[in-house]
């Protein structure tokens, strides 16, 4: 494909980057409201639920239903405590609590428990909102002075055809119904729409003959790696941010990975850890050169996908790159 994705933002704020398997920012907030004093909100058999527990049960709960409706995020959570502990209370009675089988899952738990304790009091509070604010200010001003277009291209295996393409067009033919019609990339689904970009997301030569074009005007066959493309612009900007608000829980949730994986490698330099089942020696070797084989392919590649909608940015939700209309809305 057409695209190279070099942009730090995208890897600095995307959505898969959310601490430790996170929750969505909106279910985090929620979370948050809770904290203050630990009032009782539920009892089961004598047993108090307070909403300590319940912000800790959102990472179990809403991380895996992310579309339930906010206004039932809480009960939902405090349902599902009460069934947890009418269960727990069961297993109890039946003794279950004496078994080999819980006594595993509960060293498990505990590891799980204070590993999650230590990154929430040790590891999180080092970073600072002075922290975030600067990352946000040092991306948002290269996203502001990049200029960024909006292009379609058809993509066809000669020039011949290319220009036969051109013919078409120049004709009256719509420029969409032939991308549909006989484009060899993923962009004829949306009538060769590309998306947003900036430069140095293309090859050299895509890029080239796009930015030299004005909107609405469509260049000669251009010969990539790829193919040969006929292109249209169809929109040409600067770049505008996200704003600060929407973006500060990821980008914290990014710094604060980048300070774990700091921590878990001061970690392995002085552990001793010892892999002794030996097919999973041989698997950790081939996943382990198979990560290195795709790292360096990726400096390399150009690595692209389709618009997330019509008038989409290609360069995803999670980026800080995103267009905005005339009306000054964002597309995404």
């Amino acid at each position: 494909m057409l695209r190279t994705r070099l942009s730090i933002t995208s890897a600095l704020v995307g959505a898969g980057l959310m601490l430790f398997q996170a929750l969505p920012a909106q279910a985090q907030e929620e979370a948050v409201a809770l904290q203050g004093e630990d009032k009782v909100v539920a009892r089961v058999n004598g047993y108090e639920i307070k909403t300590s527990e319940v912000r800790m049960a959102f990472d179990d709960v809403i991380g895996q239903l992310p579309n339930l409706p906010k206004k039932l995020r809480y009960p939902f959570v405090v349902q599902f405590l009460v069934e947890r502990h009418l269960l727990a209370q069961l297993a109890n009675k039946d003794g279950l609590a004496e078994t080999d089988d819980y006594k595993r899952r509960l060293a498990a738990y505990q590891a799980k428990a204070l590993r999650d304790s230590y990154l929430a009091q040790k590891i999180a509070p080092q970073v600072t909102e002075e922290q975030v604010r600067k990352v946000y200010d040092d991306e948002a001003k290269k996203v502001t002075e990049t200029e960024r277009v909006r292009a379609r291209h058809i993509l066809v295996a000669s020039e011949k055809e290319a220009n036969s393409i051109l013919g078409k067009l120049k004709g009256g033919e719509k420029f969409e119904d032939l991308a549909k019609q006989y484009s060899l990339d993923g962009s004829k689904d949306y009538g060769g729409d590309l998306g947003y970009f900036t430069a140095p997301e293309m090859v050299a030569e895509f890029s080239k003959a796009a930015f030299a074009l004005k909107p609405g005007e469509m260049s000669k066959p251009v010969k990539t790696e790829f193919g040969w493309h006929v292109i249209r612009l169809e929109d040409r900007k600067m770049g505008a941010a996200q704003p600060y608000d929407q973006v500060k829980a990821a980008i914290r949730n990014a710094l604060v990975r980048q300070k774990v994986q700091e921590t878990l490698t001061g970690l392995h330099d002085v552990a001793k850890v010892e892999i002794v089942d030996e097919d999973l020696k041989k698997v950790a070797a081939e996943a382990e050169a198979q990560r290195r084989a795709l790292q360096e392919k990726a400096k390399k590649a150009n690595v692209g996908s389709a618009p997330a909608d019509a008038g989409g940015d290609g360069a995803g939700k999670g980026d800080l790159l995103i267009p905005e209309d005339a009306s000054g809305n964002s597309n995404n």
